[in-house]
């Protein structure tokens, strides 16, 4: 038989553990939502099972009321971190009157003598089905972003939240639970502090890894790819077109008369210009075709399975489009054009050089009066 307020310390000592270890990481990395208030969830678990190994000793009732509330607040935390982490504020609009609400429950039961095996009964349900709630949402498939992380935490909750409510209901309901269900009870409630507090952990770490390779690999006013990442993704797509045989084209984008657009309607169309001419650009293309702003407003774009003449049918209908396009800030007055540069890479040419035929294909055009589309001379073979 599992000693009760040796368990009860256990985990005390685990929540306030992982609380702890989240100090220094909050401070080592940004704050990912809802992590400090996860922090704090776990601070109030720890402290209120720390107070309940100590209070049947105490007999004084305001330990009683100040172990009710702990439960309700760590629980009510717990929610309203996942709530921030996800990204529910309509959720979070019903945790404070919800939270006051229980709070009035808790403290009332435990003035009113509510023994102290009922209320951890009490308390083990509302966790159980608190956590096997969190694991259904993470286990939704419509869950946007979902990870595999985030699946298997979700079993686990749901697993080990059902084993609880159970185990409560059992109680509830007068009947005698087996020494194996009790062992399975505290196993469940061991589990949702180890996943639960590691889960969430990693689960920030796992985002703020995402973050930081967006942040690495994409342009901060477009959010297409940085000259960096396009030319990384543009040579992988090369040498696997390379492989398999298969044509691939690179066209040089520019918008016309960039800098006057700048000096004369100001920095926020110009800004305006460079985000819509992207989303134009993004609008009708392939899932797999590869869009990087190169600087300026330059843009290259890489065209993997395409050969010269489908390059130049996509050009065109991206000059159209980008043609078609009207800018807010400057009151639908200017009409915003590019001029576009198309290569098909010959097998013997690395990306560097096909950019360059490119981009002279490109001046080409600007020289032939913008708002053009102009094909590049073929390639020649390297020495």
């Amino acid at each position: 038989m599992i000693d009760h307020h040796l368990y009860m310390l256990a985990v005390g000592i685990g929540n306030i553990a992982f609380a702890l270890l989240m100090v220094p990481y909050l401070r080592s990395t940004g704050a990912t939502p809802g992590l400090k208030v996860w922090m704090w969830a776990r601070m109030a678990f720890g402290a209120t099972q720390l107070l309940a190994v100590v209070r049947p000793a105490t007999g004084l009732p305001v330990l009683a009321i100040a172990e009710s509330a702990g439960w309700i607040a760590g629980l009510m935390l717990e929610a309203a971190a996942y709530a921030m982490f996800f990204g529910y504020p309509q959720l979070r609009r019903y945790l404070v009157p919800v939270s006051a609400l229980y709070l009035l429950l808790a403290c009332a039961a435990s003035l009113n003598g509510l023994p102290h095996l009922q209320l951890i009964v009490y308390v083990s349900l509302a966790m159980g089905l608190g956590s096997f709630t969190t694991g259904a949402i993470l286990m939704h498939p419509r869950l946007p972003g979902a990870t595999a992380l985030q699946r298997l935490i979700g079993a686990t909750d749901m697993g080990a939240g059902a084993t609880l409510a159970v185990w409560a209901v059992i109680v509830l309901a007068g009947h005698s639970v087996p020494q194996w269900g009790e062992a399975m009870a505290y196993i469940a409630g061991y589990l949702l502090l180890i996943v639960n507090g590691c889960g969430f952990i990693l689960m920030s770490k796992q985002r703020d890894d995402a973050r930081m390779e967006r942040l690495a690999t994409t342009d901060d006013l477009t959010g297409l790819l940085n000259r960096r990442a396009f030319f990384a993704r543009a040579e992988a797509a090369r040498l696997l077109a390379l492989r398999l045989r298969q044509p691939i084209t690179v066209l040089m984008l520019d918008i016309d008369h960039f800098k006057q657009l700048n000096d004369r309607f100001g920095h926020a169309t110009g800004d305006e210009a460079l985000v819509k001419f992207s989303a134009t650009c993004m609008d009708s293309l392939r899932e797999h075709d590869i869009l990087g702003r190169l600087g300026g407003e330059e843009f290259a774009l890489a065209l993997p399975g395409t050969d010269l003449g489908g390059a130049m049918h996509a050009a065109e209908r991206l000059r159209q489009g980008v043609l078609d396009t009207r800018l807010l800030t400057c009151g639908n007055s200017y009409t915003m054009t590019v001029s576009v540069g198309v290569v098909l890479i010959d097998p013997e040419e690395d990306l560097a050089t096909a950019l360059a035929r490119a981009d002279h294909a490109l001046y080409e055009a600007k020289r032939n009066g913008r708002n053009r589309v102009e094909a590049g001379l073929v390639g020649r073979r390297r020495a």
